[in-house]
Formats: C-alpha cells, sequence, structure tokens
C-alpha cells in the first residue's frame, strides 16, 4: 500500500489516496464481484465475496491489470495478460476461490494463483471484445496487423473455431441468455467511427444485419448495449444517432422488430437493462454532467434516479432494484454509492483530499458555443493557466474528480479544459465535425477559449501551458507548432509526435480509425496527413517542450516520438523527454506522481 503522510502535499495525497472502480458482479452469482483498486500501489483486480465481506487481490503484475470479467456463474475470473502494457496478449483465468477454505483470503501472496491460459489454440494479439456464455462457451475477439479482426468460438475442452474475419474493425458485443445469438459491432462499410451491428449464430451464420451508414453513405453509428437477462428473450439494447445524439432502441434480430423508446433528454443517453427485464437503467450525459434514470417498460416512462450533481463514471442495477454507480465531482472524490443508502465500496486508507469546483465557460467559435471547465486557484488573476486538453479525440472532460488538474490549481495554476469539436456528450454534429482537417478543427476551438481566458482575466498571457495526453498529447505538440506565439511551454504525455511513422507503426484499429479521420491511408492523401502532423511543424516551436512516453505504447508508438524529439534536439530547441518502461500511460502510481512532479518542475523552472 502506498504510504500517506501528514507532511505529504495535498497534490501527492490525492495520487496515493486508494481507489476502487465500479464493482461488476456475475450475473448468475451476484454476491461475487471484480472490481479493480490502486489499494497495493498498483491498479490490480480484486474478486471481492459480497456475502462474506471478504476480499482478495487477484493479480499482481509490476505494471498492472485493469482488464477482467467474471463468468456468469461467478467462478472463474477472466482476466487480459499482455506484456508491461503493450496490449498484445491472451486471456486467462483462475479461479473465483483459491485458498481451499471455500472462501476468498485478503492474502495478496495468493494473487494469481490457479492462472491457467482461458483459449488454449489461440495465439497473442489484442483484444476485440469478450463474450462468456452460461455453458462455458466464449467468444473471443482479436485483432492483429496479419489477420485483420476475427472472432472465435471456444468450447470446453475443444480447439477455437473462427467463425468472422475481416480486414476491418470489428468486435465482440453481446452473447443472449441462452447463448445462440451472438451480437457483434463491425466496420466492414471503412467507416471506423460508425459501426453496423450483426447477429449471427456460433457457427457464424448470419440471423439479421442493422447497419444505419447505408453502406457507407451516412454517417450514423451503432452500438450493441445488450440483450435481454432473460431465457427465452431475443431481444436486444442497441445505442444509435439517428435523431442527433445516442440513444438506445430495442431490436429483435429475429423477427425485425424495432421498438423506438423515445427518451426525451438532450443529452447523450446510454442505457443497461435491469436484472429482471423490466425496466432499463439511463444514463444520461449532458454539457460535462451525468445522471440516472430508470425507464419503465409498463408505465412507458422514465423515472429519475436520485443522485448528486457530478459525473456518474459507471452504474448498474442490482437484482434487488437497487441502482450502485461510481460518482465524483471536481471538488468531491470519488465512491461508489447505492440507491439503497450509503458507500457500497469504501477503499482502505485516508480519503483523497478535495479540491475546487468547475467553473462552466461558454465561448463561441468558428463552429458553435464551445463548452470548457474551470478551475481557479486562491487569489485574484491573471493566473499562469494551464489549458489541459483531452484524449480521445472521440471524449469530453466533466464535472468528475482528477488528480492532475488538481495538482496545478494548488500550485497556483488555473486550469482550463476544453470539450472541442469532436469531443462526445454535445450531438452527433458536434463530434463528427472532426474530419480532414484533424488536429487543425479543434486547435481552433481552443484557440478561441484561449482568447476569451485572456480578455477575461483569468490567464496570464505570458504563462499560457498547453498540456494534454494521448490526443491531448498530439494537440499540444500541434499547437505548440501552427500557435508558437502564444504557448510558454507545453507537456506532451504518450502525443503523436509524426503522424505518418506513427500510423505505420500503431495497432490496426487505430489505422482505420486515422483512415476515417484523414479520408485514407498516408500514401492515398499525404497532404492532409502532413496537414495534421506535429512534425510538419517542428522547426516553427519556441517554446520548451517536455514529452514522456511509454516505450511500449501500440497506440502512439516510440519511434515517431523519438523522430519528433530528433528534430527538436538537431536545433538546440529546449526540451526534454522521459521514456518509461510502460505503454499507453502507466498503472503505477509512483511512476504517475513521478510524471507529474516532472511536469510541475519542468514548468516551474522555464515559467519562472
Amino acid at each position: 500500500m502506498t504510504q500517506i503522510t501528514g507532511s505529504m502535499p495535498d497534490w501527492e495525497k490525492r495520487f496515493r489516496a486508494p481507489r476502487v472502480s465500479l464493482p461488476d458482479w456475475a450475473e448468475d452469482a451476484p454476491q461475487r464481484a471484480l472490481f479493480v483498486s490502486n489499494a497495493t500501489g498498483t491498479y490490480e483486480l480484486y474478486a471481492w465475496d459480497r456475502a462474506t465481506g471478504e476480499q482478495r487481490q487477484a493479480t499482481d503484475r509490476p505494471n498492472g491489470t485493469t482488464d477482467g470479467v467474471l463468468s456468469p456463474d461467478g467462478e472463474w475470473i477472466w482476466w487480459f495478460s499482455d506484456t508491461d502494457g503493450d496490449e498484445f496478449g491472451v486471456w486467462m483465468r483462475q479461479p473465483f476461490v483459491t485458498s481451499g477454505t471455500g472462501t476468498a483470503t485478503a492474502s495478496k501472496e495468493e494473487a494469481g494463483a490457479g492462472d491457467e491460459p482461458a483459449t488454449p489454440g489461440l495465439e497473442p494479439s489484442y483484444p476485440g471484445g469478450l463474450a462468456l456464455g452460461r455453458d462455458g462457451t466464449s467468444i473471443v475477439g482479436r485483432s492483429t496487423d496479419e489477420d485483420g479482426s476475427t472472432l472465435h468460438v471456444v468450447r470446453p475442452g475443444q480447439p477455437p473455431v473462427e467463425i468472422y474475419r475481416h480486414r476491418e474493425s470489428a468486435g465482440v458485443g453481446d452473447l443472449s441468455y441462452d447463448g445462440d445469438l451472438l451480437a457483434i459491432e463491425h466496420t466492414e462499410h471503412g467507416d471506423a467511427m460508425h459501426s453496423a451491428v450483426r447477429v449471427l449464430r456460433l457457427d457464424g451464420s448470419v440471423v439479421a444485419e442493422l447497419d444505419d451508414t447505408a453502406g457507407g453513405t451516412r454517417e450514423l453509428g451503432l452500438e450493441v448495449l445488450g440483450f435481454a437477462p432473460v431465457a427465452g428473450d431475443s431481444r436486444l439494447l442497441v445505442g444509435h444517432q439517428r435523431r442527433g445524439r445516442w440513444e438506445p432502441i430495442i431490436w429483435d434480430p429475429l423477427t425485425g422488430e424495432e421498438t423506438d423508446l423515445a427518451i426525451e433528454l438532450p443529452g447523450d443517453v446510454n442505457a443497461e437493462w435491469y436484472p429482471d427485464g423490466s425496466g432499463l437503467l439511463v444514463s444520461h450525459s449532458f454539457e460535462a454532467r451525468g445522471e440516472l434514470w430508470r425507464y419503465d417498460f409498463v408505465r412507458r416512462a422514465l423515472i429519475q434516479v436520485d443522485t448528486p450533481p457530478g459525473t456518474v463514471v459507471g452504474a448498474t442495477a442490482r437484482p434487488d432494484g437497487s441502482v450502485e454507480y461510481l460518482w465524483s465531482s471536481a471538488a468531491r472524490p470519488p465512491e461508489v454509492r447505492s440507491t439503497a443508502g450509503g458507500v457500497v465500496l469504501d477503499p482502505p486508507g485516508p480519503a483523497a483530499p478535495a479540491s475546487v469546483p468547475v467553473e462552466d465557460a461558454w465561448v463561441p467559435g468558428p463552429g458553435g458555443r464551445v463548452h470548457a471547465l474551470v478551475q481557479r486557484p486562491a487569489g485574484e488573476g491573471p493566473f499562469p493557466t494551464v489549458f489541459e486538453i483531452h484524449g480521445g479525440p472521440t471524449w469530453h472532460d466533466s464535472d468528475a474528480f482528477a488528480a492532475g488538474p488538481a495538482a496545478w490549481v494548488d500550485h497556483g495554476f488555473a486550469v482550463v479544459r476544453v470539450n472541442y469539436r469532436g469531443s462526445t456528450g454535445y450531438g452527433r454534429d458536434w463530434t463528427d465535425a472532426l474530419k480532414y482537417r484533424v488536429g487543425l478543427i479543434e486547435l481552433e476551438d481552443i484557440a478561441a477559449v484561449r482568447e476569451w481566458a485572456v480578455t477575461s482575466g483569468l490567464a496570464d498571457p505570458a504563462k499560457l501551458v498547453l498540456s494534454g495526453g494521448s490526443w491531448g498529447g498530439y494537440l499540444t505538440l500541434l499547437g505548440l507548432g501552427t500557435q508558437p506565439e502564444v504557448w510558454a511551454l507545453g507537456l506532451a504525455a504518450v502525443p503523436v509526435a509524426d503522424y505518418v511513422t506513427a500510423y505505420h507503426d500503431e495497432m490496426e484499429a487505430l489505422k482505420a480509425m486515422d483512415r476515417t479521420l484523414l479520408g485514407g491511408t498516408p500514401e492515398e492523401v499525404p497532404e492532409r496527413f502532413a496537414a495534421s502532423s506535429p512534425i510538419t511543424y517542428v522547426d516553427a516551436v519556441r517554446a520548451p517542450v517536455y514529452i514522456s512516453a511509454g516505450v511500449n505504447d501500440p497506440r502512439c508508438p516510440i519511434q515517431q516520438v523519438e523522430n519528433y524529439v530528433d528534430r527538436l534536439a538537431a536545433r538546440g530547441a529546449p526540451h526534454e523527454v522521459y521514456r518509461y518502461d510502460a505503454g499507453h500511460g502507466s498503472l503505477v502510481v509512483e511512476e504517475r506522481i513521478k510524471q507529474v512532479r516532472m511536469e510541475l518542475d519542468f514548468a516551474a523552472r522555464h515559467l519562472g
């Protein structure tokens, strides 16, 4: 367990404070649950017997483990085993109980006991989804550069059987309660941002298809949300974008009948079934906040589930009808709460110190109003200001607790987070605006918010920091080169720095995404890749640059970062590079603290 002492600064305490994810529970054994925690200093999987209260660390690896699921009967923990964060590996499994006493134990030494290959005969790959049946059958999705996307049926004691293969991206959605229907998402039409849904038998034969792209001529996506959790029920919950935002419909692939729920909420709507199939638990995301509702099939009505203002990261309906959810706000650290009352899972050790709340800023931009979230330090502005840019790009910043921005506020910086065009949560048109002029579109919105921050008196124009990770790191490097006169400092974590090299080295699913965003490969549209690549503008960068990169990163591979750094070094531009032994970020708490400390130190030395 990471140690927290009274003399430690609050920003470090926030990273070290134990956290837990929303527990995932076995469908047919709801007293058995699986969650992720950083209690030992590394994010790992934990088994939890809710009947006895006992917990056991299930995995223990140097670079952490977060991808895991329980079998429907609760007898097995499945987890994905890669190498040092490279996301390329195989599924392993272990018994839920490994102590031999009939109950789980709290001993870390037993983590990993009983591990065995879960899908013998399948070679390592990038994961493409997983579905587990009640009869022990599993459906495994794989992605490799050589094979594209493949799906395999693995029955106990039998070799895997391939039932699907395509060069474009595809993945496992869900398996029906009876185990005879498989829903998958695919992008055979070539648009990696808008999937179609297909239902198969386990021999690979097609039952039905739902495709809102009209063969790729329309930009409307679908998403598998889950089969009805009732025996003999073939209904499938599907997310769609037909009315300009994400919302659910119910589709029966055996009859073709579609039931439009017409949930009249302004933002994106996700949903899952209540365990008895009597209703839907609806998650509503709107303007960087989240809330929960129950959709009642009998009344065809929405009933709000009471949650505090802030963000609901995940939620699940329990067999007793209660709802458990992971909640936080920018000011208050996360908690797993229940509508039955109280905190469901309380992590060991002291809670993270609170931070300051966010303020909303709506700024006119070239593509419409841009929403930004602002956190202010104590005192009067203008402040040195960090523009912390989110990754994705199909993601959005929200009113949720984040230790990174809180650290900057503690050090006297204002923090501005911009939900630029391309972000989710503001309707389909806002998300899909990100095409062809990739990177440049987002930077236009960031520039509009930056101008507002300076003219409003919030930000000191001489001390503006552009910062971000992943896609946010990419936008940081691109912004430093295309807007060199306005940024005093750049902090880029796991970035895309050389788009062409990144395309050739990255995982296959991201190649497909880049082809969709830019309209082709680097050989087909070289001018678009050049216009959107930070390395094109590297010689214009004036601000000192700090870059951190994982040497095993399959999403933003290390070589393209080295190409960019070599160009900075060749002209003596001020920069520092930190390389660490992990993938697309680290699951080790001390490593995260080390990286934030290095960024704070870099800013202090160059900004004063």
